[in-house]
């Protein structure tokens, strides 16, 4: 009896990691807003990782988060790491930036899992307003892999993002 049960769970545990195997290399979160405000005046607030950091979601999640800014803040080359027991530890370096159009981000993560993704926002002029993408890229490894058969990275993620755009629409529409 204890023989076979063994055996089930081996089998569920091979096929549970063939299944992962299977599952695709990369993933993309996206989430966009319409904001009622200018793209000139909603650049800064992604392109100026201090400005960034008043809406940005993940400094709101933990008060105690230990941030360090780099020699430079604005801009392509603008770093800005962080250290905290709930969101990890990490920084994000602004790669590329098109004035009033696109900020595109490398995001590295050391803990609680190493990798490393692209964050790319995009401001698009939209009626009287703007339209906001924020959408992250990365490759998935085995072990990346199997944990998203089991969390959904989109929805986590997801919800963060339209937290964070919330906020950038509060802050843009109040100015």
């Amino acid at each position: 009896m204890l023989k076979t049960l063994l055996l089930i769970v081996l089998a569920a545990l091979v096929l549970l990691l063939a299944y992962a195997a299977t599952r695709p290399d990369t993933f993309r979160v996206e989430r966009s807003a319409q904001i009622q405000a200018p793209p000139d005046r909603l650049f800064p607030m992604i392109n100026d990782l201090h400005a960034f950091n008043t809406w940005n979601p993940y400094e709101k999640k933990d008060p105690a988060i230990k941030g360090r800014y780099g020699a430079t803040t604005v801009g392509p080359g603008a770093t800005y790491a962080w250290e905290s027991d709930k969101v990890g530890v990490g920084e994000m370096r602004i790669e590329s930036a098109q004035p009033d159009t696109a900020v595109t981000m490398r995001l590295t993560f050391i803990k609680p899992f190493s990798a490393v993704n692209l964050v790319n926002f995009s401001l698009t002029p939209a009626g009287d307003g703007t339209r906001v993408a924020w959408v992250m890229e990365g490759r998935l490894n085995f072990i990346a892999k199997l944990m998203h058969i089991f969390f959904n990275m989109d929805r986590m993620v997801g919800q963060d993002f339209e937290d964070g755009l919330a906020n950038l629409k509060a802050l843009a529409e109040k100015r």
